[in-house]
């Protein structure tokens, strides 16, 4: 959602057919009708994100996979007016003469509020040596344009170069910060980035930091405060992630924002067309948020009075910050988005996600605790069917999460709230190996560390089983990281869960590895999840002749986080091991199943393979 700059109207994406989309722009008016600006069928592109560059034009992300067998995901931006006139591509494309192929990464990292319909983008340039021409262009690299996404008239703001990957812009036209790649040998990605910035009026770049993604070391940039001449960026204290500023006046001085003694802080709160910050947000076991602007921050609270239960999140605002779009939800609640009036303090319902559920009752999630083996105290979510109070006599999920470097966190969940409508208890652990809760929680990672990770998992279903739970209708059902979670679960232990379901699963480390033997990352990824015994131990199709419960597993042709051919190969394993298993694939479908159509039928059919399987 995206509130137009002088508040009137908002755009909005929405589903179609398929993995169609459109933008529709709404005027706030009463009785007004939606109206769509533009489109995409899905077949390949999709639309992923809108935003205003004027109160009569919007700038929107492309995103399509390319064709098999290499299937590399590319993005683009357009720009087009709310009645669907004028349609450009922001993004240069490459012509007969140039070197090299853009899958994506540009992105806007300035608005302009101030000016009509014109953005400073990050852009890629591509080397292009035709000969004979003033047109060619050998400056190759990353670097940031002025453009007018009416006309495409650009200037340069900042020269391209080769290692840059990212811009940091002050919010009011001035580019402060870059990113630069910190290179080894035959231009392998090492996992660190040096951060450069630009004093105030000066064009001189000097060092500012590095940053370790993979160990979550040294400062990493987030954003720009031009009064304060400083970054807001995270750095971790006492071994979480905490939010810090740093001087850009060249002393580099530190000051702590905000830290939790419990987990990562790792959200930034931005309203507004400069996205300033106001705030930080963290996740324990129900989303916080505190603010770094009074006046915000006193809004927040009156929001939450107004809307009791809620969790608050400020969407969107208009240029001059007097109207905001609100979205409130909660765990039985998708969400609805609010307009409210700052200056005549009125609160209108604006529109409804997930319309509908309207009138559903929905199930309560439930903040738990539960023991591992060693004594350890898992944090989860519970979800009961509505109207129960606890899981005595009822079939029961355990729904790890994907990643492993994800979590889960209290609000409505679709495939929970699925399961629990169907009569499930359906428990979503934060085993070990998760993210958020700091270094010695995340461990090293949950490849590296499967058996403390699956341990938990197991331990997860062991605990719902002493809360009552039937333990003859016991599942683990899971995504992506979650799904190998699942298909590992019924390896180690072949009695505990009664069937397993797994979407888009990691089935082999060795192949989950070796898809990136193409890319600058491949070493990153190896030493990611690591050498020796456990990766073939930690292997679901290695070992498929332990699983002794049916599988049931769903794949798209089109993924690119997880190649299909990790349930094609567990699949092939499980069939040669003799186990009651079925393989479903959705042709043309990438990792996250975006069709309405596909996901109902996932849905459908894990619900009809647990019935089966329990014997019902």
């Amino acid at each position: 959602m995206a509130l137009s700059p002088d508040g009137s109207r908002v755009a909005y994406i929405t589903p179609l057919s398929g993995q169609g989309t459109a933008v529709e722009v709404l005027p706030l008016a009463k009785d007004a009708r939606p109206k769509v600006a533009v489109s995409a069928n899905g077949n390949p592109e999709r639309l992923r994100q809108c935003s205003w560059v004027s109160n009569d034009r919007l700038v929107c992300e492309l995103f399509w996979i390319g064709p098999a067998p290499d299937l590399l995901p590319f993005t683009r931006l357009l720009a087009v007016n709310t009645d669907g006139s004028n349609v450009k591509i922001l993004t240069k494309e490459r012509n007969f003469w140039t070197h090299g192929l853009a899958l994506g990464g540009e992105e806007i990292i300035d608005w302009l509020p101030d000016e009509d319909g014109a953005v400073l983008m990050s852009r890629i340039r591509l080397p292009d040596d035709r000969l004979g021409s003033r047109l060619g262009n050998s400056n190759a690299g990353f670097g940031v344009e002025r453009i007018d996404t009416r006309t495409l008239a650009a200037s340069s703001v900042k020269s391209p170069t080769p290692e840059a990957i990212q811009y940091i812009s002050d919010g009011h036209g001035t580019v402060r910060i870059m990113a630069e790649r910190m290179l080894g040998p035959n231009d392998t990605d090492t996992g660190s980035n040096r951060y450069l910035y630009r004093a105030k009026g000066s064009e001189t770049w000097h060092e500012l930091c590095t940053f370790n993604y993979l160990q979550r070391s040294g400062f990493l940039p987030v954003a720009v405060d031009r009064d304060l001449d400083a970054a807001y960026g995270w750095k971790k204290k006492d071994g979480r992630l905490a939010l810090y500023t740093m001087m850009l006046d060249g002393t580099g001085r530190e000051n702590l924002v905000y830290a939790s003694d419990e987990v990562d802080v790792t959200d930034l709160i931005k309203l507004g067309r400069r996205h300033r910050v106001v705030g930080i947000s963290y996740v324990t076991d129900y989303r916080r948020a505190v603010f770094t602007d009074p006046a915000i921050g006193a809004l927040n609270k009156a929001l939450s009075k107004a809307l009791p239960g809620k969790s608050i999140r400020i969407a969107d605002a208009s240029l001059d910050e007097s109207k905001l779009l609100v979205h409130a939800t909660s765990d039985v609640d998708p969400g609805v988005y609010y307009v409210f009036d700052r200056n005549s303090h009125h609160l209108d319902t604006f529109l409804v996600n997930r319309a509908e559920l309207e009138g559903v009752t929905l199930a309560r999630v439930e903040p738990v605790t539960y023991p591992a083996k060693d004594g350890t105290a898992i944090p989860g979510y519970l979800t009961l069917p509505p109207g129960k109070s606890d899981s005595k006599g009822l079939p029961a999920i355990v729904l790890p999460h994907g990643g492993p470097g994800a979590r889960d966190e209290w609000g409505f969940d679709w495939l929970a709230q699925f399961f629990a409508a169907r009569g499930y208890a359906v428990l979503q652990p934060n085993f070990r190996g998760s993210a958020g809760y700091g270094d010695a929680w995340f461990r090293t990672n949950g490849f590296q560390s499967w058996e403390t990770a699956i341990g938990d998992v197991l331990d997860a279903g062991r605990w719902l089983i002493s809360q009552g739970a039937d333990s003859n209708r016991l599942a683990v059902f899971g995504w992506s990281y979650g799904g190998y979670a699942a298909l590992q679960s019924v390896v180690v232990d072949n009695t505990l869960f009664k069937a397993a379901v797994a979407v888009a699963p990691v089935t082999d480390l060795a192949t989950l590895v070796a898809q990136y033997r193409d890319w600058s990352n491949y070493y990153l990824e190896s030493d990611f999840v690591g050498h020796g015994p456990h990766v073939k131990a930690g292997s679901p199709a290695q070992n498929a002749a332990r699983i002794k419960v049916p599988v049931l597993l769903f794949h798209g042709t089109q993924d690119i986080n997880v190649r299909i051919v990790q349930s094609q190969m567990m699949d092939q394993a499980l069939a040669a091991a003799g186990a009651r298993h079925e393989l479903v694939t959705f042709p043309g479908l990438d990792h996250q199943l975006e069709d309405s159509a596909a996901r109902a039928e996932l849905l459908r059919r894990s619900d009809a393979f647990l019935h089966s399987a329990f014997g019902h």
